[in-house]
């Protein structure tokens, strides 16, 4: 069950909401969208993907998108491999997403990403509501590139709900609306590297959305963890799914061995709960032995309400 707090918007200065260009708390519900034409959950809490076993052991527009691989973004802060490099660990599992034009692959969307000096970058995000998307603090919020003119808010960002390689079943809009909060922005801290895209129409009422939640360490610590997102290592543009168990959590950090790539920083972490998807956490960091997001702990969940509003 998701833990249940008073009303309260932190007041702590890392967790206070910067924006570019807070009733009892239990749940925020996702939507399928109009078509309620989302495949089921397994009985083990996977997607149900075809040609996907869990490993054994482990709990509008005419645009066209780039076709040439870009860099991921979370480079633009920490620098090239190794050092921004989300992991696969051991035997890839990931299973591509052919048909993203339903729910829930639709969710996720992927992002090309100008920054501030016009270099071009890739991410993921996923639909919160009709018009916001949660994703990286890293991807909407440039630190310590030592790069001159690309640190600070990135210059827009194309999003592409459900897209397959040069396939844009939803279209392309363009957002240059963003939202972050201070750990992230003024300190560059990864326990805050969170962040939102607010797009300038309702997209997400045909697209749908994932929940999102407060859960303790113990319900989170039995979960399976599950990611689909854009990496960089596949062919441009297309979507792929990976679970596990959750391995370990922390205060603002939820660890799993999920295997991901750079272009998947902004994914959603997502569990099923009551036959619906909910986030717990979005994915950030690479690691040796598991890879991590950002925790929705209570202030994040609190500003992900405010972002969605």
């Amino acid at each position: 069950m998701p833990i249940e707090f008073h009303t309260a918007v932190s007041n702590e200065p890392e967790e206070q909401q910067v924006v570019f260009s807070a009733e009892e708390l239990t749940v925020q519900p996702p939507s399928e969208g109009p078509q309620g034409d989302a495949a089921r959950a397994t009985a083990d809490g996977l997607e149900n993907v075809r040609g996907y076993t869990r490993p054994e052991g482990t709990p509008e527009q005419l645009w066209q998108p780039p076709t040439a691989a870009l860099p991921d973004i979370g480079e633009a802060s920490f620098g090239p491999p190794p050092v921004a490099a989300e992991t696969v660990h051991g035997p890839d599992d990931r299973v591509q997403i052919t048909d993203t034009s339903v729910y829930p692959w639709r969710v996720h969307c992927s992002l090309l990403i100008t920054a501030a000096d016009n270099s071009r970058w890739i991410g993921t995000g996923w639909f919160i509501g009709p018009h916001t998307l949660a994703t990286a603090g890293h991807v909407v919020y440039i630190k310590n590139s030592g790069v001159a003119g690309r640190d600070g808010w990135v210059k827009s960002i194309n999003v592409m709900p459900g897209r397959n390689g040069n396939t844009l079943p939803y279209g392309v809009v363009t957002s240059t609306s963003f939202r972050t909060v201070n750990g992230w922005a003024n300190n560059g801290d990864e326990n805050y590297d969170y962040g939102a895209i607010i797009l300038p129409n309702n997209l997400g009422n045909t697209t749908g959305w994932f929940g999102f939640g407060v859960w303790s360490d113990a319900d989170l610590l039995k979960t399976v963890g599950n990611i689909s997102g854009y990496p960089g290592d596949k062919p441009a543009g297309t979507q792929w799914y990976d679970a596990r168990g959750v391995a370990s959590v922390g205060p603002r950090k939820v660890y799993y061995d999920i295997d991901t790539a750079g272009g998947q920083s902004g994914s959603s972490v997502y569990h099923f709960y009551n036959g619906g998807r909910y986030g717990i956490a979005i994915h950030a960091y690479g690691g040796a032995v598991t890879n991590s997001g950002t925790r929705i702990t209570t202030p994040v969940y609190n500003n992900y309400v405010a972002w969605k509003a």
